[in-house]
């Protein structure tokens, strides 16, 4: 445990943006999962729906610097293949 008062208020500002990027993480994980449930159930329209608001939640996570920026492109290619796969 830090006894240095700077130290200290380091450690508190460590656990709130550790919380608050979980928070992100478990957002866009969750968009992701919509969008893929969606894709396996076949519905295709509602797969586009939930792919724009997926999108969005991986940009901002990108942005915030939870992940990084080669990895939100793939992501959303990925999700980009697999609706085009269900479309066509």
């Amino acid at each position: 445990m830090p006894n240095i008062k700077s130290a200290i208020k380091r450690v508190s500002v460590i656990e709130k943006k550790t919380l608050q990027n979980n928070m992100i993480k478990t957002g866009y994980r969750t968009a992701v999962k919509k969008v893929e449930e969606a894709i396996t159930a076949g519905n295709a329209e509602e797969a586009k729906k939930l792919f724009v608001d997926a999108t969005k939640k991986i940009d901002q996570a990108c942005t915030k610097g939870v992940i990084k920026k080669n990895t939100a492109a793939r992501k959303k290619s990925n999700l980009a293949k697999k609706i085009n796969a269900l479309v066509a």
